[in-house]
């Protein structure tokens, strides 16, 4: 079992995250991961563009695995800018990085000026993309134009020589749960118990179908801590923002009406279901064991303390991870 430090972009600024990130890997987290957001879910929140960073946060620590969580094919990023982005990432520090790909949310696209496809769509793309990036990291130069993109002699220069960046898949649904199990090397999904299971069920059949083996079971979970229940769950209170499934799916990209709607659906009590919103490490440890049973091969934790991020990775590297089960650091 595998534990990241997941540094959500949309709560803190950037240079608070760095410091998150070397603070996590000294508590003995596995690996760090980051959103990869134009914008936030509330209005007056934060937004760090999660390249820059992470290249950053992987020179300043030392070991840790270092990733996103997700970063989309379309109009934000052409297939062959993420190809040679994180060709780069494993050539500069080897067998660390890995990459967490998605089919895109309108929070951060339709800001851009295009219109938000439908979710076949959306999927189609994100798989269209994802058969260019492993053709351009096999060192293939494309040309041609397919359903949703476009290439003429695209060619990637610096290619690492003994390993790719693994994939792992976001998926909400069986249709894209089943694109991570055909071109995949994981699926990535929230630690829905409800949703866990039929998205796994797809995953591993569709890898079964294709001829291949599962890889990594990425289940995310998001956890706050302070010294007090209400402290903490007063500083994850913003992320009420985000829960509405709708967002994920449908063109939702106004920060200040997407925190409204959130408020209006959501009570405090959902929200503690949602996420671990406790000062008791006990509660901590239940519900990270419960998100293992649920078939995890790496637990991705998402810091929302927004009360005191810096106490709560120390209470994560004092009172929690040693607790856990624990293997290896695997790239």
């Amino acid at each position: 079992m595998r534990y990241l430090h997941f540094c959500a972009h949309e709560q803190f600024p950037p240079d608070d995250l760095l410091r998150q990130a070397v603070e996590a890997e000294r508590a003995g987290f596995d690996g760090i991961g980051c959103s990869d957001h134009l914008q936030p879910w509330w209005e007056g929140g934060e937004s760090g563009n999660a390249w820059v960073w992470l290249g950053a946060a992987a020179q300043a620590t030392e070991r840790a695995l270092f990733g996103t969580g997700v970063t989309p094919p379309g109009p934000r990023y052409h297939p062959a800018l993420i190809a040679q982005a994180w060709a780069t990432m494993e050539l500069m520090y080897p067998g660390r990085p890995y990459l967490g790909f998605g089919s895109g949310e309108a929070l951060n696209e339709a800001p851009l000026g295009h219109g938000w496809p439908s979710v076949g769509d959306q999927i189609a793309r994100m798989e269209e993309a994802l058969e260019m990036i492993r053709a351009l990291w096999d060192g293939k130069k494309l040309s041609g134009k397919g359903d949703h993109f476009a290439a003429d002699r695209a060619f990637i220069h610096s290619l690492p020589e003994n390993r790719r960046p693994p994939v792992y898949v976001s998926a909400f649904g069986p249709q894209a749960a089943a694109v991570a199990g055909r071109q995949g090397d994981g699926v990535w999904t929230l630690a829905d118990p409800e949703a866990v299971p039929e998205i796994l069920d797809a995953y591993r059949g569709a890898a079964e179908d294709a001829g291949r083996e599962p890889g990594e079971i990425v289940l995310q979970a998001a956890f706050s801590w302070a010294e007090d229940d209400g402290a903490a769950l007063e500083g994850a209170r913003v992320w009420k923002g985000a829960q509405p499934k709708e967002f994920y799916k449908e063109d939702w990209h106004d920060p200040k009406a997407m925190y409204e709607h959130g408020e209006k659906q959501v009570s405090d009590e959902k929200l503690g279901e949602a996420m671990i919103i406790s000062a008791d490490p006990s509660e901590h440890l239940e519900r990270i064991r419960q998100v293992e049973e649920m078939g995890a091969t790496t637990v991705a934790l998402m810091n929302n303390s927004g009360a005191g991020p810096h106490a709560a990775i120390d209470f994560y590297g004092r009172e929690v991870l040693p607790k856990l089960s624990r293997s290896a650091a695997r790239g």
